[in-house]
């Protein structure tokens, strides 16, 4: 498949994890790949290394701003958008009675309003051709647990959320959540509060899924035909119970 011929794939939070390893899997589909971060120098380095077909473009998904002028340059330099992987997002765990105020607003404004937007600035351009639309949640989703209240309260945000959207947009646009275990990322590394960052870890260090792995789940929904929509995608490590 050619460039002129393949689909407009964009991915938030594509500098690192999940987003980094979708973008790659995406453009070994042939997928052209939009790459949008606030880490400049990685999505730059990362389409450098994807080569003809992807582009990197800064942006910060609270800042409505910057996601319509992300759009603007996506839809003009590599055409219309025809996936939007929502995928940028912040685990900052902790117990809900340490104040950490700052780290529960980031997580609101980052994991569901960021996803909100991004999905409301690419909508139209999703709709034109028949799109799709993948959001990633977590197991969170589903369990909520002592000290990630914030954190789950974003994850059953995203998946409400998802399910309206899913009624709302069909047949137009397919609506998809995939909802991780532990993936082997560097989410646990900016938990602010030590405690938990430590304990985070080490679940970590005994078991994880590859960002690689969930990238080849997004890649087969991607892949299937339109009158088959795979709504939701539970995964963990085998290890995982919870």
């Amino acid at each position: 498949m050619s460039n002129s011929d393949s689909r407009v794939a964009v991915i938030t939070g594509a500098s690192s994890g999940i987003g980094a390893a979708t973008a790659r899997a995406l453009a070994a589909d042939g997928y052209r790949v939009a790459l949008l971060a606030r880490r400049v120098d990685r999505i730059k380095a990362l389409a450098d290394e994807l080569g003809d077909g992807s582009i990197a473009i800064p942006a910060d998904v609270t800042d409505r701003e910057s996601m319509v002028a992300a759009a603007e340059r996506v839809k003009a330099e590599l055409g219309r958008v025809d996936v939007l992987v929502n995928n940028a997002g912040v685990m900052l765990l902790g117990p809900f009675e340490t104040g950490q105020r700052d780290d529960y607003r980031a997580m609101v404004e980052v994991n569901l309003l960021g996803s909100i937007t991004a999905t409301e600035v690419f909508l139209d351009q999703l709709k034109d051709g028949g799109g799709d639309l993948v959001n990633i949640s977590s197991v969170a989703g589903r369990t909520a647990r002592a000290g990630n209240a914030v954190y789950a309260a974003t994850k059953w945000g995203t998946n409400g959320w998802s399910e309206s959207l899913r009624q709302e947009l069909l047949p137009d646009v397919r609506v998809t959540v995939i909802e991780p275990g532990v993936v082997d990322t560097e989410l646990p590394q900016h938990i602010t509060h030590e405690a938990t960052r430590e304990a985070v870890q080490q679940g970590y260090d005994v078991a994880t899924v590859k960002p690689e792995e969930v990238a080849e789940i997004i890649a087969f929904v991607l892949a299937r035909p339109r009158h088959l929509v795979i709504n939701e995608i539970l995964l963990r490590p085998a290890t995982q119970l919870g």
